[in-house]
């Protein structure tokens, strides 16, 4: 057909058809349409070309027409796939469960009860490549310039107040037992009048090792709670990490400057010494996350 062919009204009965064949992977159709050679396997995606090569109505339809077919008649349009967040743990549910009442013992009782997301970060003194608008090259695209000596590398421990989105932090060539020991005393200093501090942690092997947790003993107000394994997306400092990392480390021109690109890191973290509901929103402790809605439930 050409470019004025009919898109065909779908019957509901076909229609749902047609969506439970789409919810499947492509197959054998699809594969004869876009594998590169005879002995190709199927694509893993469905495409307008793998889409009109299934469906024998549409053999005659042009792409465009395909897609006024799907968008217009079957109620189908593209769109981008998100990440199915899956944790191994057997107690995921369990600890999901404590901590969204942990949340809510913050929300009854907010300046008693402090919980925070605690967790680590490590950065090089190289930058890492990234897009960004920049004046017109001969050839090639902009450059994530490494002419420094060595990667340079340091790291970052810090604290994300659910609250308040306060950010308390230490930083160090090496983050391990000892400036974990300090941070927990950095955090009871911070927080003196608190009654209960709730740590929310990863299970990484040096939160649990028997030194720290001997160290924790000193601070009988705060009460280590345990994510579930390879979880990060309960950890909302996590896209602190990531904001830092998109303001300030890609793309940077520090990279004989160590100094000043370890002062831009803390200026960055400085930003929230006190509190932010900006920052709180960003990492979705404010707004319709799961975090937030116990921690602002009513």
């Amino acid at each position: 057909m050409g470019g004025t062919e009919v898109v065909a009204a779908v019957p509901f009965v076909e229609r749902e058809q047609v969506l439970e064949r789409l919810r499947q992977s492509p197959g054998e159709e699809a594969r004869r349409e876009a594998a590169p050679t005879p002995n190709g396997p199927p694509p893993s995606r469905w495409t307008l070309r793998t889409i009109r090569a299934t469906f024998k109505t549409l053999e005659n339809y042009t792409l465009s027409g395909v897609w006024r077919w799907l968008r217009k008649r079957v109620g189908v349009k593209l769109r981008s796939g998100h990440v199915q967040h899956f944790s191994p743990d057997p107690q995921y549910k369990t600890k999901v469960a404590k901590l969204k009442r942990c949340l809510k013992n913050v929300a009854r009782n907010a300046k008693e009860t402090v919980l925070l997301f605690l967790d680590e970060m490590g950065y090089s003194i190289w930058p890492e490549p990234a897009q960004t608008w920049t004046v017109p090259a001969p050839a090639d695209p902009p450059e994530a310039g490494r002419q420094g000596a060595n990667n340079g590398l340091w790291r970052v421990i810090g604290a994300l107040n659910a609250w308040t989105g306060k950010v308390t932090y230490l930083d160090n060539y090496i983050v391990g037992r000892a400036k974990l020991r300090e941070m927990y005393g950095r955090i009871a200093q911070t927080y003196p009048r608190a009654k209960k501090i709730f740590v929310v942690q990863d299970n990484w092997s040096i939160h649990k090792h028997p030194d720290v947790l001997t160290a924790l003993e000193e601070y009988p107000r705060i009460e280590p709670i345990w994510l579930p394994t390879y979880a990060p997306w309960l950890n909302p400092i996590e896209k602190l990490w990531r904001w830092l990392k998109e303001t300030i480390l890609k793309m940077h021109c520090l990279a004989d400057n160590w100094p000043a690109l370890h002062q831009r890191v803390n200026d960055f973290l400085d930003q929230f010494a006190h509190s932010s509901r900006k920052l709180l929103r960003y990492v979705g402790l404010l707004g319709d996350g799961q975090l937030s809605k116990a921690l602002h439930f009513t």
